[in-house]
């Protein structure tokens, strides 16, 4: 009986070694996935929302590494002073007290964007910091013609500018890119300025966007 159960040990003892290394397979954590690899290049349009108003852009993007990315865009939006207000008459017409002129900028900036937590947060959100720089056309038009006719009396200026901002990709869609990004805008003019009302003239120009952006990866 003695020797029967000494068996029996020396086989759980042989049996124990193997049943710890399954054991620690079991509880090991699984690998990291490899990142997502997405096209280099993608292109597309933006919807800007600001207190001015809303704007439209188009952008291409070239992917250098996963962190870095080159881009080039072009917006246009309206640009309005701080101090303007509206006033709506009986019959429910919108007027703007002491405006002489509408604004509209037309930025084209060239930049790089930088994808932040590239190794700690999930490839579905992909946030990143973006600064561009460029030329910005001016363009004022006066606010007593018709929003359309007076563009046959727009008188075009220019100015230095760029934007910094802040936003993510979202999806793992190797096809289409969606993104929701938040920009800082400044245009510094080197004349007198834009006379947005009337007898005030602004040489600093600077809005803050909210931007959706919509394209494909290709």
């Amino acid at each position: 009986q003695g020797t029967g159960n000494m068996k029996k040990i020396l086989i759980l003892l042989m049996f124990l070694p193997i049943t710890f290394v399954s054991a620690q397979k079991i509880g090991e954590l699984a690998p990291e996935p490899p990142p997502e690899i997405f096209p280099d290049n993608a292109w597309g349009g933006d919807v800007m929302f600001s207190d001015g108003g809303f704007g439209l852009g188009t952008f291409f993007k070239k992917q250098f590494s996963q962190e870095y990315a080159g881009f080039i865009d072009f917006s246009l939006s309206e640009s309005k002073d701080e101090r303007e207000f509206d006033y709506y008459d009986y019959y429910g017409n919108v007027y703007t007290v002491g405006k002489k002129n509408r604004v509209f900028v037309f930025p084209l900036n060239f930049g790089v964007q930088y994808r932040m937590f590239s190794n700690s947060i999930t490839d579905n959100l992909r946030p990143y910091l973006s600064l561009g720089v460029g030329p910005t056309l001016v363009v004022s038009t006066p606010y007593e013609k018709d929003y359309f006719a007076a563009f046959g009396k727009a008188h075009a200026q220019y100015a230095a500018g760029g934007y910094i901002g802040i936003g993510a990709n979202l999806g793992i869609s190797k096809t289409s890119l969606v993104a929701i990004n938040a920009r800082y805008y400044y245009a510094k003019l080197f004349d007198e300025g834009v006379e947005n009302l009337a007898g005030r003239f602004r040489k600093d120009l600077s809005s803050f966007y909210i931007t959706a952006s919509f394209g494909i990866y290709y």
